[in-house]
């Protein structure tokens, strides 16, 4: 029974998929290796095959450097570019930077109900960042009517999910908040941590 043969044409496929998964696990670990040594050109040559083949941290990385200007000339439309793949494909720290690209119009036009979506994206999966700028938004107005129970919320998520800044400005703006107020956005996120599993 040849055809049942490891090795088999027919087999190729799914006998590669795992030494794929793992030449594409050590490209990245060699790209990240190098980008902590401060080799970018080799960090690049390593993270753009796997960017272009898909990989959202991949994807992240090579935004990464094409913002910071490392090993590349510094080109925020071309990080916007590669920030928006990796975001598309639900990396949450991608989502957020590329909501606050939009936030200061950097990389791409200035929105900021585009900038709203991509930090809710994040806020969503629990990325405390995302949910601090997220509050500053409904805070400010910014994409969105100006709301203080949907920014305490959010500023409250935030500090519970370790961002300093959130519990700093939930309080600061609870000062300025009715008790009923501050309740409903408790109530928020209670209902927002029971919907996530947290």
């Amino acid at each position: 029974m040849a055809a049942h043969r490891k090795g088999h044409p027919r087999h190729a496929a799914r006998d590669a998929t795992p030494w794929r998964a793992k030449a594409l696990t050590d490209c990245f670990g060699e790209g990240i290796a190098a980008y902590e040594r401060g080799d970018y050109a080799t960090a690049l040559k390593e993270f753009r095959p796997l960017a272009e083949q898909g990989d959202a941290s991949a994807q992240f990385s090579v935004g990464t450097m094409y913002e910071s200007g490392l090993g590349v000339p510094q080109d925020f439309a071309e990080a916007a570019k590669w920030y928006r793949k990796a975001a598309e494909q639900g990396h949450a720290k991608a989502q957020s930077i590329l909501g606050v690209m939009y936030h200061s119009g950097d990389g791409v036009p200035q929105d900021h109900a585009e900038a709203l979506k991509w930090h809710r994206l994040a806020a969503e999966q629990g990325f405390a960042r995302a949910q601090l700028e997220t509050g500053l938004m409904y805070r400010h107005g910014q994409g969105v009517p100006q709301d203080s129970i949907q920014a305490h919320m959010w500023f409250n998520l935030a500090a519970e999910h370790g961002n300093v800044l959130g519990r700093k400005y939930r309080d600061k703006l609870a000062k300025d908040m009715t008790p009923a107020d501050i309740s409903k956005a408790q109530a928020l996120m209670r209902e927002w941590l029971e919907e996530h599993g947290e």
